[in-house]
């Protein structure tokens, strides 16, 4: 899994004034006769992910030093708290004092629940743009949240501006809408990884995913077994100090990522990926002898000792503190590369480990191996395979989809962002190829595995592993802008996505990652303004 190891969404109904001719604005090496800069795309044009249905219709709405944020008439606490973080993402680009008022009459931005609101599910919003104010509409406070990010598009990426009129109405396609942190190779700080959320949600991604346990490193403070991060986490890839994140720091990460309504996935991997435990604790070998800690990055050579009655108290022990820790549903366990368990072992382990979990009250998500043992009911597979996987793998995961266990979709030659975008990247792998962003975006999850249908498709989900990454500027290099890719093939409708709308759109972005100070790698076939 990490070293050997079609114009807008929903035919965008797009009422709006045509875009400008084409002018000579600064564009990608590969920039084709004809290309629209990005700033001649009409407001409701430029949306990341494309919404369902947008169009841009009368007057639009003066946003400036008299704007306040309305945040209805109920007392909503949760509704209040998503229109001061809304004031606070909008204040900064601004410059404006944007007060939160209780209220739902007036000029402004108006945030309005709705459980009635035809079309939202539990993500999906309304936003209505007029001279007299936006409205943004939804059933539940994440939908007004997502609403609150398509506004931050629609104003300038700086100093006060117009909202255009015009009304967009948008739910996604998919329920899972995931970016995976490895911690464990690297260590990162829980500021660093806030960013990261930050950046993430502004484009609807509503999962993160940590590997917080390898072979390289453990970074969890685990009460029960205290020397796991105390001298598992003290190390990393190439040597490093590593470190770890006691329990609050965790949930600091988790409650913070919940106000922007991104839930967290922790994952435990086992029974391989394991020497960072084993050189903590001799009692978790077969031989009884602490492992040496390790700095390399193959894989494949640890294994928990799966007859030992101890390994099993120990995996009670840690995912029973995770849980109390994590609020949402699932736990991650892992499951890849076990190449040192033999597969009667693994499937008995795996059978154990997924008990554990439902003990727990979570839900398993596992990497597809799994579906060559005994998924437990409800367990969630991870697809990492690539073009090259072998068609019995790819045939075990239909088999398991078609058995009711939902897939979430992670192509290594797709959507990892560790892979190197050319031969000239210099972070980054390539043991699944190059993944250039057009790669990365350009292929449809609901059609994707054969057997596998669109409804066995939780979602998608991004994994950045940390062999190569060492610093903020590397993980955003590499995550930025195919992560924005993932983000909408998450969101928006398959019908009408196309690499051509799509490139334009994501070089609209630029500015907006400029003003924001991300590292991201300007694709030659992109034509940047």
């Amino acid at each position: 899994m990490r070293v050997p190891r079609r114009t807008l969404a929903a035919l965008l109904v797009l009422a709006v004034v045509p875009a400008a001719a084409s002018c000579g604005a600064a564009r990608g090496d590969d920039a084709r006769p004809g290309d629209k800069a990005p700033a001649a795309l009409a407001p409701y044009q430029r949306l990341l992910p494309a919404p369902a249905s947008a169009h841009a219709e009368g007057p639009g709405y003066a946003f400036g030093p008299g704007t306040v944020i309305r945040t209805g008439l109920d007392g909503d606490e949760e509704v209040r708290r998503v229109g001061e973080l809304l004031a606070e993402q909008l204040r900064g680009p601004s410059g404006l004092p944007l007060p939160v008022v209780d209220g739902a009459e007036g000029d402004g931005i108006r945030l309005r629940l709705d459980e009635e609101a035809e079309g939202a599910g539990e993500e999906g919003y309304r936003l209505e743009a007029g001279s007299g104010g936006v409205t943004l509409t939804a059933r539940t406070p994440a939908g007004l949240f997502h609403a609150g990010q398509t506004l931050r598009q629609l104003l300038p990426v700086s100093g006060p501006g117009t909202v255009p009129g015009g009304t967009v109405t948008d739910a996604p396609r998919f329920a899972y809408r995931g970016a995976m942190l490895d911690v464990a190779r690297h260590f990162f700080s829980v500021e660093q990884v806030k960013r990261y959320v930050d950046q993430l949600a502004q484009y609807k991604v509503n999962t993160l995913h940590l590997h917080l346990t390898d072979d390289q490193g453990w970074r969890i403070a685990i009460d029960s077994w205290p020397r796991l991060a105390e001298y598992g986490g003290a190390g990393e890839v190439g040597g490093g100090p590593g470190g770890h994140w006691t329990k609050d720091d965790y949930r600091e990460l988790v409650a913070y990522a919940g106000e922007r309504y991104v839930d967290v996935v922790p994952e435990i991997d086992m029974p391989g990926h394991v020497n960072a435990a084993q050189a903590a604790y001799a009692e978790l070998n077969c031989d009884g002898k602490a492992r040496e800690r390790y700095t390399g990055i193959k894989v494949g050579f640890s294994s928990l000792c799966v007859g030992k009655e101890r390994t099993y108290e120990f995996i009670d022990q840690v995912l029973g503190e995770l849980a109390e820790l994590t609020p949402g549903k699932y736990l991650h366990i892992g499951g890849d590369e076990a190449h040192s368990t033999p597969a009667a072992d693994y499937a008995a382990f795996m059978d154990r480990a997924q008990a554990v979990v439902a003990r727990h009250g979570k839900t398993v998500v596992a990497w597809h191996q799994l579906a060559t043992a005994r998924p437990a009911d409800g367990a969630v597979l991870q697809y990492w395979g690539h073009d090259r996987t072998p068609a019995p793998e790819r045939a075990a995961v239909a088999a398991a989809a078609k058995a009711g266990h939902p897939v979430i979709l992670s192509p290594a030659d797709r959507l990892y962002l560790d892979m190197k975008y050319d031969k000239a990247t210099k972070p980054g792998l390539a043991w699944a190829g190059y993944v250039p962003v057009r790669r990365s975006y350009d292929w449809n999850p609901g059609a994707y595995l054969a057997g596998v249908p669109e409804s066995a498709v939780l979602g998608v989900e991004a994994p950045l592993w940390t062999e190569t990454v060492a610093t903020r500027l590397d993980l955003e290099y590499m995550a930025f802008p195919r992560v924005l890719g993932l983000a909408e093939l998450g969101w928006s409708p398959a019908a009408g996505r196309d690499w051509d709308s799509y490139r334009l759109r994501l070089a609209a972005q630029g500015a907006r990652l400029d003003s924001q100070e991300v590292n991201y790698y300007r694709a030659p076939d992109v034509p940047w303004s």
